[in-house]
């Protein structure tokens, strides 16, 4: 069995390696306070992380991941461009998998840089790729910003874009979302009834809880609305499924994607975008003939991603998770940044794994 102590040297040694690149070491705090990640993420986050209160600070959360505290502090006080990496333990609730850790150590490199943003991607990846090659770990990638394009351009109205991009990481309800707003699905009886009534309120109990009438009615005003939509075409959902499909090596799936921008011109930009980063990652000696990319994956992770995911796997145990992952998280700079942004992307690896799997030397 694996000690505590031999993980946190191994992330001692992981995170000297990630400083040598210029790296600056941060800490942050182990209790987070829960109302930002709930506003970050919604209520969602509560399945996932352990949430705790006191009396002068109200809900706290267990530090479920190092990058939020991290783009909290760069934004509020950091330098551009600007290099950081940290080591400490993270908790995530298992409620399904008794024998997936609920807590476990990370060594992380996050990089926040204005210019270059597919050369700063190259650069986390290819670190990571090269620290860990030891290990014969094979490289999973993708690219949330195909998909956010894909939605940002179906000819529908504002708020069922708006609905889709909130569920692009629960692939289930996004599925939902899909059938429903492109007529292949049809509405739930509860609401199809509610919406036929001249007076859905007529013979409702009195209200308990926080929702007043005017916001029940501006809701159901906002159902009549979506419900007398058109739907989406049906040729808009086959490129969007065509996009889900892709799967393939990385030159292969650049293909297959400027295939579908010929008649899906929105996701254009962002399929120039992995172009620039499959060279970059040919500049820093990365094989990308042998790289695989998949359009629908990280769509299950943090929903901070926003662009370039990736994720190691060591394919002789299926049964571990990534012994790294990462990706680019723009927008997240955004939320936090109080009308500040900057491009940002980092990386996590888990010494833990890493020593179960024989370690790097």
């Amino acid at each position: 069995m694996i000690t505590r102590s031999a993980i946190r040297a191994e992330a001692a040694r992981l995170r000297d390696m990630v400083e040598e690149t210029g790296a600056q070491v941060v800490e942050t705090p182990v209790l987070q306070p829960a109302d930002l990640l709930l506003d970050l993420y919604g209520e969602d986050i509560r399945a996932r992380a352990y949430v705790t209160s006191d009396a002068l600070r109200g809900e706290q959360m267990l530090r479920p991941d190092f990058t939020v505290p991290v783009v909290q502090m760069h934004m509020e006080e950091g330098a551009e461009p600007a290099r950081y990496t940290y080591s400490g333990e993270v908790f995530r609730r298992q409620e399904d998998d008794p024998d997936r850790a609920n807590e476990y150590t990370q060594v992380g490199y996050e990089l926040f840089a204005r210019d270059a943003p597919e050369a700063s991607d190259a650069e986390v990846f290819s670190f990571i790729f090269k620290l860990l090659q030891p290990l014969n770990l094979r490289a999973a990638t993708g690219d949330i910003g195909v998909l956010t394009a894909a939605v940002e351009g179906l000819t529908t109205t504002t708020r069922r874009k708006q609905a889709l991009m909130r569920h692009i990481w629960r692939p289930r309800r996004f599925r939902a979302l899909i059938e429903r707003f492109s007529g292949r699905a049809p509405v739930p009886e509860s609401r199809a009834a509610l919406l036929a009534a001249d007076d859905p309120m007529a013979d409702a109990p009195p209200l308990i809880g926080k929702r007043g009438l005017d916001e029940i009615n501006n809701r159901i005003k906002a159902l009549r609305e979506d419900a007398a939509t058109a739907p989406i075409a049906a040729g808009e959902v086959e490129l969007i499924d065509a996009i889900l499909s892709v799967r393939e090596t990385s030159p292969y799936a650049l293909e297959r994607l400027r295939d579908i921008a010929v008649d899906m011109p929105a996701i254009s930009g962002a399929v120039d975008r992995l172009a620039a980063r499959l060279e970059a990652l040919d500049n820093h000696g990365i094989d990308v003939s042998a790289l695989d990319f998949e359009a629908s994956y990280g769509r299950t992770q943090m929903e901070y991603y926003d662009g370039f995911v990736f994720g190691f796997y060591a394919e002789s145990r299926p049964d571990l998770p990534a012994v790294a992952s990462g990706g680019r998280y723009d927008a997240l700079t955004r939320q936090l940044g109080q009308g500040r942004e900057i491009p940002a992307v980092g990386g996590v690896i888990r010494p833990g794994l890493v020593l179960t799997l024989g370690g790097l030397t």
